[in-house]
């Protein structure tokens, strides 16, 4: 009788059960469709002769996070943009974004992507030649969008970053020139040093240049470099397996 019982209770726990699981909610398929509205404020930098020629490079410049906010004239404190100020002439479109107040270069690839779109669109850029670089903050974020969107550039220059080691098996075909400083206290060399390592494993084309007795600026000599600007313009964008090119 007991064991009787016990089949019972049984079957309705059972039963109970699947009425349950035949209740419970299930999962259904769903579309996201919305269109993102990007905002960046950014310097842009045409060559004297612009109109002479039907392409040219493009130099995407990342600042460092000491330039962010809503004051363009930040940016204008380090790197291409400084040189610019100073008088320099540059062989390149130079576009040089500022970053939010809050935020940081390698959480913003969708909007840097898109004013890479838009400076295309709206200018006469070879997109055989787009180079990026940053310092810093934009030496983590030259290495986040390159791995973002390996297939839009032709060569990257990281100046003191670092970013995700795995991420390079994306760059394996990208020309690269790593800048770091020995004594960098704020972003250790080691941050470059794994990034190059990783590559190399690869047998990727990177170059890297240590200052035994820089600290964290290690910007100031690199851009003030004139071989590193020659050095870009003999990089062409190499066809990838997500290009299709």
């Amino acid at each position: 009788m007991r064991h009787a019982i016990l089949v019972f209770f049984g079957l309705i726990w059972i039963l109970a059960g699947g009425i349950v699981r035949a209740e419970a909610p299930r999962q259904r398929a769903a579309k996201l469709d919305t269109q993102i509205h990007v905002t960046l404020d950014y310097l842009l930098y045409l060559p004297i002769d612009y109109e002479e020629k039907d392409s040219w490079p493009l130099l995407l410049f990342l600042h460092g996070a000491g330039e962010r906010g809503d004051d363009l004239e930040l940016v204008k404190r380090h790197g291409p943009p400084k040189l610019i100020e100073q008088g320099k002439s540059f062989p390149f479109v130079v576009v040089s974004p500022q970053c939010p107040k809050d935020s940081w270069w390698p959480s913003q690839p969708i909007e840097l992507i898109t004013l890479v779109d838009e400076i295309v669109a709206k200018h006469k850029i070879d997109q055989n030649r787009i180079y990026l670089t940053g310092l810093s903050m934009g030496g983590f974020g030259t290495w986040s969008l390159a791995a973002y969107a390996p297939e839009r550039f032709a060569a990257i220059v990281p100046i003191c970053g670092g970013g995700e080691v795995l991420s390079t098996r994306r760059l394996t075909h990208l020309p690269v020139w790593v800048f770091h400083g020995a004594k960098d206290q704020l972003v250790p060399l080691k941050r470059s040093e794994e990034m190059v390592e990783a590559l190399k494993k690869s047998n990727s084309n990177v170059k890297f240049t240590i200052y035994p007795e820089a600290d964290h600026d290690s910007w100031t000599a690199t851009y003030d470099n004139p071989e590193l600007y020659d050095w870009l313009l003999q990089q062409k964008r190499k066809p990838t397996a997500t290009s299709g090119q």
